[in-house]
């Protein structure tokens, strides 16, 4: 018989498309307003892993990743979700959504993403959101599994993800870790914006 105990505090990631980097920084600041400081964000980087999005967002799309410093509950990650699908239709035009944004959560083991849709290796969290194992943590690094889809199993995008958990493990033993320095920068710009 295994005893329940309370599930580990876990790190929140957003990973965030768009045809604008505009509206990437607006997302970016109203989920640093809703969520917390951001202790990591990448460059913006080219997202031309499949042309899915393409009559809805056009061609020439842009990605950041971004996690935050405050950890979260695992059991949360469906009212992100919520929360990220009003933000996504906040910033829509005529009810055509401009910018993407996929919460999830990185822990000891694994990374989760939330998703709208159900499959046979996503199960249901609650309020119509699913769990999508993306990534599991084994032997000393990130691996995909057969349904992760082609960008999250890229090298640059595990190693984003690795720095990202080096972070989380450092507060989970309760030192402060690196601050990276484009979060610093995004900081200042939200206090001024």
């Amino acid at each position: 018989m295994s005893d329940p105990q309370p599930a580990e505090a876990v790190k929140l990631i957003v990973s965030l498309f768009s045809g604008e980097s505009r509206l990437l920084d607006d997302a970016i600041r109203a989920l640093s307003e809703k969520y917390g400081k951001i202790d990591f964000i990448s460059a913006a980087t080219p997202f031309a892993f499949t042309d899915y999005y393409t009559k809805e967002f056009g061609a020439s799309l842009i990605r950041r990743l971004a996690a935050f410093d405050r950890l979260i509950r695992p059991d949360s990650l469906p009212d992100i979700k919520w929360w990220t699908n009003s933000l996504e239709r906040k910033l829509s035009v005529e009810g055509r959504r401009r910018v993407n944004i996929d919460p999830g959560y990185i822990a000891r083991s694994h990374l989760l993403l939330a998703t709208g849709k159900g499959y046979s290796h996503r199960p249901y969290l609650r309020d119509g959101i699913y769990a999508d194992l993306t990534l599991i943590y084994r032997s000393k690094g990130f691996q995909s599994l057969p349904w992760t889809y082609p960008d999250y199993a890229g090298e640059e995008m595990i190693g984003l993800l690795t720095r990202i958990r080096d972070k989380y493990s450092l507060q989970l033993r309760g030192k402060t870790g690196e601050v990276s320095p484009a979060a610093v920068e995004l900081s200042v710009s939200v206090k001024k914006g």
